[in-house]
């Protein structure tokens, strides 16, 4: 159903991309959106090792939620910021598309957890997180995006 890198021997492992999903802070989430055209947003992510979902949050509604309702199928793309060899100008970088469905989380302890594991990614502040917590949580809601195919590789500019 998915296809095959073409570039295989770019190809890095699963254990590989889950190292860069834990890693990385954000990517592009794309969905189908309106009229059927593509809508790809910027958007923070937190991977559960626990089950090996990817976690979102934002709006209640809007143009994301949207699609989602229309066609639950998506697509994530992330990268790392890669790393040069010496004496070497160009970049190689790590990148990983994830297909898979999405879905939004209805349950609220585990919107909580994700809300809090998401701020975890940025910062330790405490005192921030139950703000955040206490002031913006009622508007907040949770997806879940369950993968069905993941790859991911290693590319120089070159």
């Amino acid at each position: 159903m998915f296809r095959k890198m073409r570039r295989f021997k770019q190809q890095i492992t699963d254990n590989e991309c889950i190292e860069i999903l834990k890693s990385t802070k954000r990517g592009v989430l794309s969905l189908i959106g309106d009229d059927g055209y593509p809508y790809g947003i910027p958007i923070d992510h937190w991977y559960c090792e626990e089950d090996g979902r990817l976690y979102f949050h934002g709006a209640k509604e809007g143009h994301k939620i949207d699609a989602i309702k229309s066609c639950d199928k998506a697509s994530y793309c992330t990268y790392n910021e890669g790393y040069r060899k010496d004496g070497d100008w160009a970049l190689n970088i790590t990148s990983v598309i994830i297909f898979g469905r999405i879905h939004q989380v209805e349950d609220e302890d585990t919107a909580r957890k994700i809300c809090t594991e998401l701020v975890k990614k940025f910062t330790d502040d405490e005192e921030y997180l139950r703000k955040e917590l206490d002031n913006a949580f009622s508007r907040v809601q949770c997806l879940v995006l369950e993968p069905e195919h993941m790859t991911g590789k290693l590319v120089n500019e070159k």
